[in-house]
C-alpha cells in the first residue's frame, strides 16, 4: 500500500515539477506586473490570466501525456486538456492531472492494437489521424464529464484548505509533511497538491501560504545547527557544511540521515515547522509561486511586494524553534549513530520510493583481494556498460593486475558469483536486488567515470604486500582482419547540424532501418531507453540504443556513427559524437573497444570529430587501421 501511495505521488509530481519554471515565470510576472506589483503594467498583466487558464495546464497535461504515451501521447493529453479548461473558468490543474495520462494512455492502447496491421508508407498518416481523432474526442468528453467533475472536485479541496486556515490548524499539515519529507513523499506533496491549490489562492490573493509548507528551509536549518552544537564526531563536524548546503541551495535531502541517526529529533523540525506556519498565518506571509528548490535565495525570490517581513519571521522562527527542540533531544535523549549508516537507511528510503531495491553501501562486505569478477550493467547490456568494462579492462591491464574478469551485462541478467557491479546510478537499486552479495558502485556516465581510476588503486593497493593471485586465462583476441565489418562507409554521417536528443535517436534508428538492421519497433525501443536515463556517457558521446525488451526487432548487427560539429545539448552533456547500435551478440564489442580508445577525453572526441573522414573513421572503428 505504501508503495503505491508512493507511486502516485510521485506520478502526480511528476507532471508538474518538469514546468516549475513556467510556474515561476507567472511568478514573477504577477508579482511584478498586476496593479498591485512591484511596476504595474497594464499590458504584460495581459499575461498573467492566459498563464494561469491555458498554458500551466496545458503544459501540466502534455508532460503526463508524454509520461505515459511518448510524443503523440503528449499532444493527445495537452488536447484532452484544453476540453477541461473550456468546461469552466476555473483553474484547471487536477483536469490536466486526469486528461494528459488519459489521453497518453489512449494513444498507447491503440497503438498496440495497430501494431503490425499498419500498411508500410501510411505509418505518418496513422500516427497524424489517430491523435487528431482520439484527442478530439477526449476534448469533447472533458468539456462535458471530466472538467465538471474536477471543478467539484476542487471546490472540495479548497473548502478543506479554508477550514484549516479558518479554524487555525493549517499549522498541524507540518506533522504530516515532516515525516514525509524523510521518506522522499516531499515532491509529491509539494507539488502534486500544495503547487496546484496554491496557484490558484495566488491568482487571486497574489500570494499563498500553501507553497511554504513543504519548502521552508528554516526546519531543517534548524536541525542542522542543533548537530553543530549536541552532536558528536563526525555528525557535528559534517553538520555545519550540510546546514549551508540545506539552506542556501535548498537540498533538504541532505538532513535527512541526521534524522534517521536519531529519529526522535523529527520532533524538532516538526514543532519547528509548525510554529513557522502559524507565524506565516499570523503575520500574512506567503509566496507569489512555487520554490523550488526550497533554499532562502527561492523564498526571496518569491516573497511578493510587502511580504518579506512575514516570510523572513516564518523562515526565522521556525530555524529557531527546531534549533531548541532539536538540541534538547540530542543532548537528553540523542545516541551514537554512524552517518555513514544513516546514509544508506537515505538510499535504501529513495530507492523504495522509486520501488526499488536499496544499493548495497559502498562499504560492503567484499575484500579488494577477493575480487575475480567486475560487472558492468545498464538497461541492455548492449552498449554503455560495455563500453565502461572496456576502459576497466584496460586500467586493469595497464596497472599489471590480470587475475580480474570483467564483463558486461544487462542490469537484469547479473550473474550470481560477482564481487562487485559497476552502474548507472539510476540502476542500482535493481543491480542491488539482482545481486544482493555484491558491492555496488554508481557511476553518472560510463565514458572515463572518476570512479574507475579509484577502484583500480583500491585493487592495486588491495595487492601489494601479498602473493599474487593466479593470473586469469587470457582471453583470445581475434586479429584487426578477422573482425566483420559491422560500420558500413554509407552509416557514417559527418557534420551533421544540431537537433534535439530525439530527433538524433530518430536519425540514427532510420538508418539502422534502411540498412536492413532492425524493425521499425527498434526505434522506439531506443526512444525508451532515453526516456529511462540518457544514452549520453559522457566525453561527448551517446551511444543510442534499445532497451532489453526491444532487442527482439532487431534483425542483424550493425552500427550508425553520426557527427555533430557544433554539439547538441543532451541532458547534461554536450554531444558531438553519436554512434547508434543493434546487435545481436557480441560481436559489436571490436568498435566499442576502438571507440574507447579513440574517445577516452572529451578533447579526444572533439579531435575525432574535428579532423577525421568518412574513411579514417571506417579503418579506424572497423580495426582495419
Amino acid at each position: 500500500m505504501k508503495e503505491r501511495v508512493q507511486k502516485f505521488g510521485r506520478f502526480l509530481s511528476g507532471m508538474v515539477m518538469p514546468n516549475i519554471g513556467a510556474f515561476i515565470a507567472w511568478g514573477f510576472i504577477a508579482a511584478f506586473f498586476i496593479p498591485d506589483g512591484w511596476f504595474p503594467n497594464e499590458t504584460i498583466n495581459g499575461m498573467v490570466g492566459p498563464m494561469l487558464r491555458f498554458l500551466l495546464p496545458i503544459l501540466i497535461g502534455y508532460t503526463g501525456g508524454k509520461a505515459v504515451g511518448g510524443q503523440k501521447g503528449a499532444v493527445t493529453g495537452a488536447l484532452a486538456t484544453l476540453g477541461a479548461i473550456a468546461a469552466t473558468e476555473s483553474t484547471m490543474f487536477i483536469g490536466a492531472m486526469i486528461c494528459g495520462p488519459l489521453g497518453g494512455w489512449c494513444i498507447k492502447k491503440f497503438d498496440k492494437v495497430m501494431e503490425g496491421h499498419v500498411p508500410a508508407g501510411f505509418e505518418m498518416v496513422i500516427n497524424n489521424f489517430s491523435v487528431g481523432i482520439i484527442g478530439a474526442i477526449l476534448a469533447i468528453l472533458s468539456i462535458y464529464a471530466i472538467g465538471p467533475a474536477c471543478v467539484f472536485l476542487t471546490g472540495i479541496l479548497e473548502q478543506g484548505v479554508s477550514f484549516l486556515v479558518n479554524h487555525g490548524l493549517l499549522p498541524l499539515t507540518a506533522v504530516l509533511v515532516e515525516p514525509a519529507k524523510v521518506l522522499f513523499l516531499n515532491n509529491a506533496i509539494n507539488h502534486g497538491v500544495f503547487t496546484p491549490i496554491g496557484t490558484e489562492q495566488a491568482a487571486e490573493l497574489g500570494k499563498s501560504i500553501l507553497f511554504m509548507i513543504e519548502s521552508n528551509p528554516g526546519p531543517g536549518l534548524g536541525l542542522l545547527l542543533a548537530y553543530c552544537v549536541a552532536g558528536k564526531g563526525e555528525t557535528r563536524s559534517s553538520a555545519g557544511a550540510a546546514a549551508v548546503i540545506q539552506f542556501v541551495g535548498g537540498i533538504h535531502e541532505i538532513y535527512f540521515p541526521y534524522v534517521l541517526m536519531n529519529p526522535i529529533v523529527i520532533l524538532g523540525p516538526m514543532i519547528g515547522n509548525i510554529v513557522g506556519i502559524f507565524t506565516l498565518s499570523a503575520l500574512g506571509g506567503g509566496l507569489a509561486a512555487a520554490a523550488s528548490p526550497g533554499s532562502i535565495i527561492a523564498e526571496m525570490l518569491m516573497t511578493p511586494k510587502g511580504g518579506y517581513f512575514a516570510n523572513i519571521a516564518g523562515i526565522a522562527v521556525a530555524a529557531a524553534v527546531s534549533f531548541l527542540i532539536s538540541a534538547f533531544l540530542l543532548k537528553f535523549f540523542g545516541k551514537d549513530a554512524s552517518l555513514e549508516e544513516a546514509q544508506a537507511q537515505v538510499a535504501a528510503s529513495k530507492a523504495a520510493s522509486k520501488g526499488q531495491s536499496a544499493p548495497a553501501a559502498s562499504g560492503a562486505s567484499v575484500s579488494a583481494r577477493d575480487v575475480k569478477k567486475i560487472v558492468f550493467a545498464c538497461d541492455a547490456g548492449m552498449g554503455s556498460s560495455a563500453m565502461g568494462a572496456t576502459m576497466v579492462r584496460n586500467k586493469l591491464k595497464d596497472a599489471g593486475i590480470t587475475d580480474i574478469e570483467v564483463i558486461h551485462f544487462p542490469v537484469g541478467e547479473i550473474p550470481g558469483d560477482c564481487q562487485i557491479v559497476v552502474t548507472h546510478h539510476e540502476l542500482s537499486g535493481r543491480a542491488a536486488q539482482r545481486a544482493p552479495q555484491a558491492r555496488i558502485i554508481p557511476i553518472k556516465n560510463f565514458m572515463g567515470a572518476p570512479e574507475y581510476d579509484v577502484l583500480v588503486k583500491e585493487l592495486l593497493e588491495a595487492r601489494k604486500g601479498g602473493s599474487p593471485a593466479p593470473a586469469a586465462a587470457p582471453v583470445e583476441e581475434k586479429p584487426a582482419a578477422d573482425q566483420p565489418i559491422l560500420l558500413e562507409k554509407k552509416n557514417i554521417v559527418l557534420n551533421c547540424k544540431p537537433v534535439s536528443p530525439e530527433e538524433a535517436i530518430k536519425a540514427v534508428g532510420k538508418l539502422m532501418v534502411e540498412s536492413g538492421y532492425v524493425e521499425e519497433a527498434y526505434i522506439q525501443g531506443m526512444l525508451d531507453r532515453e526516456a529511462s536515463f540518457s544514452v549520453a556517457i559522457g566525453s561527448h558521446v551517446a551511444i543510442p540504443h534499445g532497451t532489453e525488451e526491444s532487442r527482439k526487432a532487431i534483425k542483424k548487427t550493425g552500427l550508425i556513427v553520426m557527427t555533430y560539429p557544433q554539439g547538441i545539448e543532451w541532458g547534461d552533456e554536450t554531444v558531438r559524437l553519436v554512434v547508434g547500435i543493434a546487435s545481436t551478440g557480441e560481436d559489436h564489442l571490436g568498435i566499442l573497444g576502438k571507440i574507447v580508445e579513440v574517445a577516452e577525453t572529451e578533447e579526444d572526441t572533439d579531435a575525432l570529430v574535428d579532423n577525421a573522414s568518412v574513411d579514417q573513421l571506417y579503418k579506424l572503428l572497423n580495426g582495419l587501421e
